[in-house]
């Protein structure tokens, strides 16, 4: 699917046998970025300049990877290839890559001793080419399962999710890597627990807490600020609560990053109301693969 959104890249690299992969995304000179963290078990890479408080606003590109803490280790490949391109933010000695990724557990889904590092990182930014970013299980979403918190026999396919949406010629779309611990929902659940019809998982305790995590990117070609960028990235939460039953558990790792190419004039509430609806059905649409 395109993004619609220009100089954005997109590159997997997918191991089908065993079940993990890496996406990255490359962003064009001039992209602001911020982003926010929900859930309770994040595995996340430079998360932290990305508070609007620090000094750095720019971003080169963002990975989303399987294979959890150890998947991380795919931005190293990624800054490389970044920093021969030239790009990064520029020091007195060399221009420095801004690179953040973040990770989802899948190492229970495939062989947990295979996992993206620098050179798989690498082989999906050299793999980068245009916008179009597929759906399904590949890149970072190859391994991902979604359900586990009925007991992970009751876990459901996850996968990459990818939906853009737009108003005149302000895009935002979104790329979610779908591994939660929590169902893919669309408002069900919450209306049987108001009914009393829910059927609770058993036990309730302790709702899978190391296996999970939905992880994404929301990119606008709008021109916001990193404050606005961190306020959107909530609003992708939002949409996250929106399609996810439960989410943002102690068990989930949920963050988002917010990525705006500063491309044409754009109102940050504006923004915010598209990238709810971009997140929730860039998650939705891993039901339709």
């Amino acid at each position: 699917m395109r993004l619609g959104i220009d100089g954005v890249q997109v590159g997997q690299w997918t191991d089908g046998v065993h079940q993990t992969g890496c996406t990255v995304v490359l962003l064009p000179e001039g992209t602001i970025g911020s982003g926010e963290v929900r859930g309770g078990a994040p595995a996340t890479r430079e998360f932290a300049l990305l508070d609007p408080m620090r000094f750095v606003q720019q971003l080169d590109a963002v990975v989303l990877t399987g294979g959890s803490a150890f998947g991380l280790a795919s931005a190293d490949g990624v800054v490389d290839f970044c920093a021969e391109h030239d790009r990064g933010f520029a020091t007195p000695a060399a221009k420095v890559p801004i690179v953040v990724a973040m990770a989802l557990y899948d190492l229970a889904t495939g062989d947990a001793l295979v996992r993206p590092s620098a050179r798989e990182g690498r082989l999906a930014a050299l793999a980068a080419r245009d916008d179009n970013c597929e759906i399904g299980r590949i890149g970072a979403g190859t391994g991902a399962t979604a359900g586990k918190w009925r007991g992970r026999d009751h876990a459901t396919p996850g996968g990459l999710g990818v939906a853009s949406v737009r108003r005149d010629d302000l895009v935002v779309a979104a790329i979610v890597a779908v591994n939660p611990a929590g169902d893919i929902d669309d408002g069900v659940a919450a209306a049987a627990i108001a009914g009393g019809t829910f059927t609770w998982p058993e036990p309730a305790e302790p709702l899978a807490p190391t296996e999970n995590t939905t992880i994404g990117l929301i990119v606008t070609n709008g021109r916001i600020d990193k404050m606005g960028c961190q306020l959107v990235a909530q609003s992708g939460h939002d949409g996250l609560a929106r399609s996810l039953f439960p989410a943002h558990t102690r068990g989930d790792g949920d963050a988002l990053v917010v990525a705006a190419t500063q491309a044409i004039d754009a109102t940050v509430d504006v923004v915010r109301i598209l990238a709810v609806v971009a997140v929730e059905q860039a998650v939705r649409s891993v039901q339709t693969r």
